[in-house]
């Protein structure tokens, strides 16, 4: 057998073994995205969800603890598909590859700091999720970063529930940087206002809100990409005891 030969049949060989490769990385993609939508379709059937602009979340929440016990909430945004309960573990790493059923998932789950009180009462609490190229998790929060999102002032809310309190939260400012985690800040020993403020300052729109000493925080972070974050924050506005 002489050399071209050879070495057409090892190209050949290398070529089937990358196509045989990829053709299983596409089918785990495929499978685990089949997983992923009737597990979100099984939530969203039994659980509760307004059909009304302006309403609170009303949440089976027994329904869900029955499935998993480490669940916080409810979170709903305007104007993306972000629409499912969130969760919090000991720290924020397990839910970054498991899903609402605590199943290994590359997809992972929305998730609450777990430095956060569970019923907001923290000035700032930080929800976490991945953005998925299939729309799911935080894959559509990049919505709120479009001219066409930002027109729409019926879709600036977003809408919390708890097995203790619903909530209304006011968006005030949404842009992407560079990873860092000096929007994640909990505790404040400082002037909280100057922090509200230097993220007033940071948003690509003016939703001219502004936010006091004795506000609370809603943040909002996912990847934009490898280097960089979409953030979202948003002010409580109102409340409503379960």
């Amino acid at each position: 057998m002489n050399q071209k030969k050879k070495l057409f049949i090892m190209i050949l060989i290398v070529s089937c073994i990358a196509l045989l490769v990829s053709s299983i990385h596409i089918l785990r993609w495929y499978w685990n995205t089949r997983q992923e939508q009737k597990e979100l379709l099984q939530l969203a059937n039994q659980t509760t969800i307004p059909s009304q602009e302006g309403d609170y979340l009303q949440v089976n929440f027994s329904y869900l603890e029955r499935i998993n016990p480490s669940v916080a909430g409810w979170i709903k945004v305007d104007g993306t598909d972000i629409d499912y309960p969130f969760v919090q573990g000991s720290d924020n790493s397990f839910y970054l590859t498991h899903s609402f059923h605590n199943t290994y998932s590359r997809s992972g789950w929305l998730f609450l700091d777990y430095r956060n009180n569970r019923n907001f009462k923290d000035k700032n609490n930080i929800i976490y999720a991945h953005s998925q190229t299939n729309r799911t998790m935080f894959g559509t929060l990049k919505n709120v970063l479009t001219e066409k999102w930002f027109q729409s002032a019926d879709v600036h809310i977003v809408r919390t529930s708890t097995p203790t309190q619903n909530a209304l939260w006011q968006v005030f400012s949404v842009y992407t940087i560079p990873t860092t985690t000096d929007y994640l800040q909990i505790d404040f020993d400082t002037d909280f206002t100057t922090f509200a403020n230097k993220l007033i300052d940071r948003s690509v729109f003016d939703f001219h809100t502004t936010v006091e000493e004795g506000d609370k925080i809603l943040t909002l972070s996912t990847c934009h990409n490898k280097t960089v974050k979409t953030v979202l924050h948003a002010k409580l506005i109102a409340t409503q005891d379960r």
